[in-house]
């Protein structure tokens, strides 16, 4: 899924940009609240990291949290800030935040925090999804098995599809929306982030690979639209 990082400091923003595209996030960067709003504008973001302290003054990040509240914006926003007493996070809160997490922070813990906001988001309670044909999704330890009981009646061995990122991204976005089908350009877009020729038919690509690790029932095609997960996805 794609991400929005609002933050001017280029050593964070980049740690955290690379940190997230490990876990198959497509993320962009704006490095000023106007930017950042311009941008949240344009996309409907899974998610939005914004810093409060921003070139705009010390609070922008909160002004630019208020302003996207009252226009609508349901987008969870994380809010970062060295400035982490109870006064300033409850501030955060108030601003519109789903979550604050103060400087420095671990990286394990702010991807942790980013998936429990996504989870969150699309009304789930655990990072273990159950999938059509007895899959299995864990979104923390970014792993896709198959747990089936044996004929004889037993439990099996798991079997453990092998996903690069982009595949398990894909699968993760439809999983943490079941039922709702997505065209190809709006999987290029929640995806890709801000790269240029890629062409839809990649995605019946990535598709026909996922089936084929898998199972063909864990994707359905919607006729004339796109692509969504299988019937009745649910989590634990």
């Amino acid at each position: 899924m794609r991400l929005l990082i609002v933050e001017d400091d280029p050593h964070i923003a980049e740690l955290l940009q690379e940190g997230l595209s490990e876990d198959g996030y497509a993320c962009d960067v704006a490095t000023s609240a106007s930017q950042g709003a311009s941008l949240a504008r344009l996309f409907p973001y899974a998610l939005i990291i914004l810093d409060v302290m921003l070139p705009e003054g010390a609070d922008a990040g909160y002004v630019l949290g208020r302003e996207l509240r009252g226009v609508g914006t349901q987008t969870p926003i994380l809010y970062l800030s060295a400035r982490s007493n109870i006064e300033e996070r409850v501030t955060g809160l108030d601003a519109g935040g789903d979550d604050y997490l103060g400087k420095p922070f671990a990286l394990r813990e702010l991807r942790a925090r980013v998936r429990a906001l996504l989870r969150r988001s699309s009304g789930l309670a655990r990072n273990v999804l159950r999938l059509p044909g007895g899959w299995q999704m864990d979104l923390g330890g970014r792993t896709v098995w198959n747990g089936h009981a044996s004929e004889e009646g037993g439990a099996s061995a798991p079997v453990q599809a092998d996903l690069t990122r982009r595949e398990f991204a894909l699968l993760e976005l439809l999983a943490l929306h079941p039922g709702r089908a997505f065209s190809r350009q709006d999987i290029i877009e929640r995806l890709w982030s801000g790269e240029s020729g890629v062409e839809p038919k990649v995605i019946d690509v990535y598709v026909s690979t996922l089936r084929r690790k898998t199972a063909e029932e864990l994707i359905d095609t919607v006729r004339g639209l796109g692509y969504r997960l299988g019937k009745m996805a649910h989590e634990w």
